[in-house]
């Protein structure tokens, strides 16, 4: 029993390092050269969220825009891990605000197609809540136990998630995931079969190419939602964990108080 509450305090020993209070101050005083808020890839996250709101801005009666926009907005996404790695930036406010970018973004997409398909609303309101649950609990597991970075799973965690965060299978799965909600949001503006635009006969010459995107893109999304459930349960089994090696461990702090006195 007194091995739980040894590992967890190991693990946790990187976030104690200050209060609220002191890292207020911290903010407050920090100098140009050395600003957390100027970082290069946070710098990159703002502009995701400006590109991401005036995508929302055309998303109702210009298709072209709001697609080539928020597009934009969720590559950059692939860059901001780049440039903290290359320059040395990476902080803790880096990750929750390209978190929070991620799932804002895409929720707001989401918001769209329940009434563009009202018939799939309640499916679509299931997602975005999967989408916050499962991201939420994960940051606050990966938070209380001390871990650097959200995305830094121990395979004896779990493997699953382990391959899911590796970079380049999060890129694809994400990039897919997204484009998924992006053809959904298409199929309502393009009603030119592939016939008619590229000319293709055959079987696939009845779907207009936002349909076809969404059936080759529709097992990635399948897949990240699988990701998301996945990672609810494991985030759920983690922060029980260390809410019973913390009360182990103030029974056992109890006890020894007890046999002082």
């Amino acid at each position: 029993m007194s091995n739980g509450p040894a590992t967890l305090t190991r693990r946790r020993g990187s976030i104690d390092v200050v209060d609220a209070k002191v890292a207020i101050d911290l903010a407050t005083s920090q100098t140009y050269s050395e600003n957390v808020f100027l970082f290069v890839p946070n710098l990159i996250g703002y502009s995701r969220i400006i590109l991401a709101a005036l995508s929302l801005h055309y998303m109702s009666y210009h298709p072209k825009y709001c697609t080539v926009l928020y597009c934009i907005s969720c590559l950059l996404d692939a860059f901001d891990g780049h440039a903290a790695r290359a320059l040395g930036q990476a902080s803790k406010f880096g990750a929750v605000l390209d978190m929070v970018t991620d799932r804002c973004t895409t929720t707001s997409l989401l918001c769209y197609l329940t009434s563009a398909y009202p018939e799939w609303a309640l499916f679509f309101q299931f997602l975005i809540a999967l989408d916050f649950s499962s991201h939420y609990m994960h940051m606050n597991s990966s938070l209380v136990t001390g871990s650097k970075s959200h995305k830094q799973v121990d395979s004896d965690v779990s493997g699953f998630l382990r391959a899911y965060y590796n970079p380049t299978t999060l890129f694809i799965v994400c990039a897919g995931n997204e484009l998924f909600y992006i053809a959904l949001y298409l199929m309502k503006w393009v009603r030119t079969p592939l016939s008619e635009s590229l000319g293709i006969t055959g079987y696939l010459s009845t779907f207009t190419w936002p349909e076809l995107m969404a059936w080759v893109c529709a097992p990635i999304c399948f897949y990240k939602n699988v990701v998301n459930v996945v990672q609810l349960w494991k985030a759920s089994k983690i922060l029980v964990g260390v809410d019973l090696a913390e009360r182990a461990k103030a029974r056992e702090e109890e006890m020894g108080r007890r046999k002082q006195n």
